[in-house]
């Protein structure tokens, strides 16, 4: 690589003739040619004398180079030398320590050996001297003094473990060892010199040295302190067993009073007498009640068992009542810290509920049910009891809870027929245009007593009962469904009213034609809306039944078979809307069809059947608007299925339409029009508030009416020349169905050779369908006017858009 440099003989794309161009430029410039070339000369001797200058220095750097490497290898040795050196002097110092402190070292592991010796010397004289006294001690039954030195003793014993091969060591532990096991049996034999289990109890009280003894019992095998609480609290709960044996009076369900309150009497009268007697660390109190509560379950379970057919619901409910809310007394006495030992283990801290259903349930009755959407995406866990004496002793109701299901199952048969009473009797519900559509008060009584049913079975269990509750709730939701609602929705008719096409024809005003009434119409709309509240509570019923039930019986619990008949309900609701207000304008449809369409010799006003089909319009949605304004997406329903139901039955009263003059198509074209912009406006019509129609709503009604328009804009055209027409037909109405041009050629009045040539020619002209696709979807259904298209047509849309 060549140095930076302005030398043009430096440039790596030098050209040695224009360089000397560059230096000749001219012929005059060729007179100092000598001293040109004097220069040049010089600049080459002196790039020689710089070559041959670095050449020189580049065999000097050679021998440097190498001098400064051996010089390097030299003072490597010389460093090696000197660390070798100094590691031989470390290793001397390193054995002069050890010479120094070898005899320290000697000294130190004499004097941890004789701490060692001195400590287990005492140890052992602590021990001997304490297997002495311990053994003297219980003989002379001084459990006070006993119970710290045993403890000490054992702690001692602890440091001679490694030390058990020595003969007197072990026969020092077995001394302990069988001291230990004497008074164990000594302490068992005093408490039941104390407390016989046979017989009364004793009468001085406990004395001090059975709680002496308690303390020393502490310090034994835990076996020796099970054995005095279980031979106390059986011995404590004799009398029990005797007062409520099975074949005594006050053991049955009626007098289950009297069971928790012999145990107040006896927890009070054992603080008093023994409650110092124990250590607080014993919980003796709680255990006493804890044992109680397993016998009374075993005693109740026996005696349900052996009188199953005297148990009646109220006894039942009785009995769970107070035996629930003895087991919350317990709960705000005791911590239930003694329940790992027995059977029923202590429950986790639940966490924070989410229930709606965990108010005051006292106003279950009165409060109406609600079932709150709030935190439904969280996830949510069954409800867990935050007492940890649940079930400890109502458990052994939970076998015969079948009488509780089968008595709900009778009230709800009950309730459901006094509702069907009622309505028969109240009759439907007045109509209110104010209020809109009540919900029938029936639902709402149903859900409260379900919600009553549901937080009363859940607190008297959560298994297998709350599932057969579900059951029952699901076979009376479908009875609601199909006796209140279904059952009630007016019958329709095969009479299609008392219109006449004379009075159609004659009479603007038209006449009444609805087959339901103002008072049918409301109910329909009221049965609508109690079947979309039940649809929607019966889905949140679903939810809390979920968390009310065990979480392995989640996945049993689905009420989506009456959540569909509920909308079944109100789809049938929807039907017999429709079917009315398209019942009603059938007779106008008819008249429209049965017009003498090639006589009509003017167009003028809408026709009278289009203000027949308003009029009906007019008076039956804004009813169904006004009754269904709590359910709005349910009026949206019903205006989409009343525009497919009512268009498609227009088109097809329209091909009956025939024969028709152009100016019956002129008028039948703006009749077209008002009745689309009717239809548009059905949503809102004859309302104070204007709202936009749904986009779904509006797409199917411009869809269809200008379909309608089409058809008449075909009808319009001139047939000849033929070929103009079939493109015509193909480009607005995008049909390529032969009876459909069958028909319109009908409409127009063609002959049928007249026909027969244009079908030909339609069947020629037809477009080949796109692969995988649909024709009519690629052509607009609203194309503008084609050229071929007369000036009647034009000059019939001016007149449109003038009367608008």
């Amino acid at each position: 690589q060549v140095f930076p440099s302005q030398d043009p003989l430096d440039r790596a794309d030098f050209n040695a003739v224009e360089y000397i161009n560059s230096l000749f430029p001219t012929e005059q410039s060729l007179a100092n040619i000598d001293e040109v070339v004097n220069k040049i000369r010089l600049k080459i001797r002196r790039l020689d004398d710089n070559i041959r200058t670095v050449v020189r220095g580049q065999t000097n750097v050679g021998q440097d180079g190498r001098q400064a490497l051996e010089e390097a290898q030299k003072a490597i040795q010389q460093l090696f030398g000197k660390i070798k050196d100094i590691k031989d002097k470390a290793e001397k110092s390193e054995q002069m320590v050890k010479e120094i402190t070898r005899d320290i070292k000697q000294l130190d592991h004499a004097k941890r050996h004789l701490t060692t010796s001195i400590t287990t010397l005492n140890h052992l004289h602590m021990l001997a001297g304490g297997v002495d006294s311990l053994e003297a001690m219980t003989r002379r039954r001084q459990y006070g003094e006993v119970a710290n030195l045993l403890q000490g003793v054992v702690n001692v014993l602890e440091h001679f473990n490694k030390y058990m091969g020595i003969p007197q060591i072990r026969q020092l532990s077995e001394r302990v060892k069988a001291a230990q096991n004497e008074l164990g049996q000594q302490i068992l034999a005093d408490f039941e010199e104390a407390f016989p289990s046979q017989g009364t109890k004793r009468t001085g009280g406990p004395s001090n040295v059975l709680r002496d003894a308690c303390l020393v019992a502490n310090v034994l095998d835990p076996r020796i302190k099970q054995e005095i609480i279980k031979k106390f609290i059986k011995q404590h709960l004799s009398e029990y067993l005797v007062l409520f044996q099975e074949n005594q009076d006050v053991a049955w369900l009626d007098k289950i009073d009297r069971r928790y309150a012999w145990i107040k009497r006896q927890l009070v009268d054992y603080e008093e007498k023994y409650g110092r007697m124990f250590p607080t660390e014993w919980c003796m109190t709680e255990r006493i009640a804890v044992e109680f509560c397993h016998v009374t379950r075993a005693e109740l379970s026996k005696i349900m068992r052996t009188r199953a057919k005297e148990i009646e619901v109220k006894l039942l409910l009785f009995a769970i009542q107070r035996t629930t809310n003895f087991e919350g007394l317990l709960a705000k006495r005791f911590s239930g810290c003694t329940l790992a030992d027995g059977t029923v283990k202590k429950p986790e801290v639940p966490p924070p509920s989410t229930n709606p259903f965990l108010e005051d349930e006292s106003g279950a009755e009165t409060d109406e049910i609600v079932m709150e959407k709030s935190d439904t995406d969280k996830p949510k866990k069954p409800k867990v009891p935050d007492n940890p004496f649940h079930g400890i002793v109502s458990k052994c109701f939970e076998p015969h809870l079948y009488v509780y299901i089968e008595s709900q199952d009778k009230n709800l048969g009950e309730l459901i027929d006094r509702f069907v009473a009622d309505f028969k009797a109240q009759g439907p519900p007045k109509p209110n245009v104010d209020e809109g559509g009540a919900v029938l008060p029936s639902c709402a009584d149903l859900f409260v007593y379900y919600k009553k049913c549901m937080v009363q079975c859940s607190q008297l269990s959560t298994g297998e009962p709350m599932i057969a509750l579900t059951t029952i709730f699901q076979k009376y939701l479908r009875e609601y469904a199909w006796k209140i609602l279904s059952g009630n929705l007016p019958k329709t008719t095969s009479s299609s009213g008392g219109l006449t096409i004379t009075s159609l024809l004659k009479e603007k005003e038209g006449s009444e034609v609805a087959k339901f009434t103002l008072e049918e119409l409301c109910l329909i709309c009221s049965i609508l809306s109690t079947a979309e509240y039940c649809l929607a509570t019966t889905q949140q019923l679903e939810e809390k039944l979920k968390e009310k039930v065990d979480a392995s019986l989640m996945e049993r619990i689905n009420l989506t078979g009456e959540m569909d008949t509920f909308s079944i309900v109100i789809s049938n609701s929807i039907q017999l809307l429709v079917q009315d207000l398209d019942a009603a304008c059938d007779p106008a449809l008819t008249a429209m069809s049965k017009m003498q369409w090639q006589n009509v010799e003017h167009v003028g006003d809408q026709s009278p059947y289009v203000t027949s089909v308003i009029l009906h319009i007019k008076q039956n949605v804004p009813i169904i608007r006004d009754n269904l304004a709590s359910t709005r997406k349910y009026f949206t329903q019903f205006c989409i299925k009343f525009a497919n139901s009512f268009i498609p039955k227009f088109i097809n009263h329209l091909f009956k339409c025939k024969p028709i003059s152009m100016v019956g198509a002129e008028q039948l074209l703006l009749d077209t029009h008002s009745l689309k912009m009717v239809l548009l406006d059905l949503p809102s019509i004859g309302s104070q508030v204007v709202r936009k129609a749904p986009a779904s709503y509006t797409k199917i009604v411009v869809k269809g009416m200008t379909r309608a328009e089409m058809i008449l804009k075909v009808v319009m055209a001139p047939h000849e020349p033929p070929v103009v027409f079939v493109d015509n037909y193909i480009k607005l109405l995008s049909d390529c169905s032969t009876d459909t041009f069958q028909k319109i050629l009908d409409m127009k009045g063609l002959k049928r050779s007249e026909q027969s040539s244009m079908l030909d020619l339609f069947r020629l002209r037809l477009p080949a369908p796109p692969a995988g696709g649909d024709s009519a979807g690629s052509l607009s259904l609203s194309a503008p006017t084609p050229e071929q298209e007369s000036s009647r047509i034009r000059k019939l849309e001016k007149l449109i858009k003038k009367r608008l």
